[in-house]
């Protein structure tokens, strides 16, 4: 009964436990730990708290990138714009690019950007004449720049025909294969541009994709598309 009691006065009081008035029912002597088994248990379950919640930080690995384009797709019809050598604008359409040809087409994420400037279409003007030997009719770099931003970054990189410059300005075409990078949170104010990636397209129809997480440079260079080839 006294054990009784002791334990329904220990969970119901509401204030913190006293281990003064408790001591010998908390570290019970040979004596009475053979008298009273079952109150000698109270220790263990006072002191053997729960372990704490732990919330898991383990998570999902990430799936594969993907985009709405993919391997064996039609790539979608779209209007891109551009300046000639002369100052004048065209368009084309990506029908026209492609069309019972075999086309590499890769995007970055802006015009005059470091990595898009010094590594990943240099790469493409540098490898274009091996790219054409291996039967590649067409190379176009596309970014979501107006064409008046793209005329100046081909000038400013001396690109003559090695590569074709387009501007996806509105990011039509951007957003039809899935491929939208929002860089909004950025302080140097780059909004939605394209996710880097390039492709290899044979009659308009994707037969290699190699589509980076954001605007990484890791395995959508001209090297990459050439050892594909």
């Amino acid at each position: 009964m006294a054990a009784t009691l002791s334990i329904s006065r220990l969970l119901s009081s509401p204030t913190s436990l006293s281990f003064s008035t408790t001591t010998s029912s908390l570290f019970p002597t040979a004596k009475s730990l053979s008298s009273k088994l079952s109150f000698a248990c109270l220790p263990l379950k006072l002191y053997n708290h729960p372990k704490p919640l732990k919330l898991s930080t383990t998570t999902t690995p990430k799936s594969t990138i993907s985009a709405t384009i993919s391997v064996g797709d039609k790539l979608p019809d779209t209007t891109l714009s551009y300046f000639d050598p002369a100052g004048e604008l065209h368009t084309t359409t990506i029908s026209d690019l492609t069309k019972n040809k075999k086309a590499i087409l890769f995007a970055v994420p802006g015009a005059f950007t470091p990595t898009c400037s010094q590594k990943h279409l240099p790469g493409f003007v540098e490898k274009s004449k091996d790219l054409k030997a291996k039967g590649i009719d067409t190379i176009v770099c596309i970014s979501v720049n107006d064409a008046f931003v793209i005329k100046a970054w081909r000038e400013n990189l001396n690109i003559n025909d090695e590569v074709l410059l387009l501007s996806d300005g509105n990011g039509d075409f951007t957003r039809a294969i899935g491929c939208e990078l929002d860089l909004s949170d950025k302080p140097v104010g780059l909004g939605v541009r394209s996710r880097r990636y390039s492709l290899l397209a044979e009659d308009g129809v994707v037969k290699i994709l190699n589509l980076e997480e954001g605007g990484a440079f890791t395995f959508s260079g001209a090297e990459d598309i050439l050892k594909a080839l």
